[in-house]
């Protein structure tokens, strides 16, 4: 049976958005499996609202957004900062959705890409319904949402905040928790420790099995 890392995620972080690949990585070099789970960011409440931000927070935040564009340009990807403070329950929800219609990979893939771009609202039920459909899910999110999806989400969120979860990207693994996408390269370490299998990198069959782990932290793609 394949090793099991569970991967708390939020679509409208940044720091989960250039996450996305070091995760989808971890799945090709190594038998594991890896469950994605979201983990909505109530961020008014512990970064304050807008208006009661201070210039110390206003500092921290344009750093962090500094500091995720910086990895998301290494990826090529298009990291603009959303104009205002997300709940994102919808589209977070949609991502259980998907799952249960095998639409996992491409909702992941959109939904990341489209906040990002300021091309969807993850807060708009018809907005994240349009976005499962290209991806190829079934009709039926808003009643998934009104019904057992949002239980099931913030079931979720009260599970992960009762195992030690804090923020995103998460990823855990035998109850160990790894915070950021930096920290990918001390889970690689850890899988390796535990004797989980790797597979062979690349065309020409390299293996994978002695690598350092800072080789695993952010650059160019």
């Amino acid at each position: 049976m394949a090793a099991e890392v569970t991967l708390w995620s939020d679509y409208v972080s940044p720091y989960a958005f250039v996450a996305k690949a070091w995760a989808y990585g971890l799945e090709q070099d190594y038998d594991i499996a890896l469950k994605w789970r979201p983990y909505t960011l109530d961020i008014a409440s512990f970064q304050g609202s807008v208006a009661e931000r201070d210039p110390h927070h206003w500092r921290r935040v344009r750093y962090a957004y500094m500091d995720a564009r910086r990895f998301a340009n290494k990826q090529g990807l298009t990291l603009m900062g959303p104009k205002k403070i997300y709940f994102a329950r919808p589209i977070n929800a949609g991502m259980l959705y998907a799952e249960r219609h095998g639409a996992f990979r491409a909702y992941n893939d959109l939904a990341f890409d489209r906040f990002w771009r300021r091309a969807v609202d993850p807060e708009n039920v018809e907005a994240v319904e349009a976005l499962l459909a290209e991806a190829g899910a079934p009709a039926g999110f808003a009643a998934f949402l009104a019904g057992e999806g949002g239980a099931e989400h913030d079931r979720l969120r009260g599970e992960a905040e009762a195992s030690g979860i804090f923020g995103v990207p998460t990823f855990v693994f035998e109850g160990e928790l790894f915070w950021g996408g930096d920290r990918v390269g001390l889970l690689r370490e850890r899988l390796q420790e535990k004797g989980v299998p790797q597979k062979i990198a690349g065309a020409a069959g390299r293996s994978v099995i002695n690598r350092p782990w800072s080789e695993w932290l952010p650059r160019g793609s």
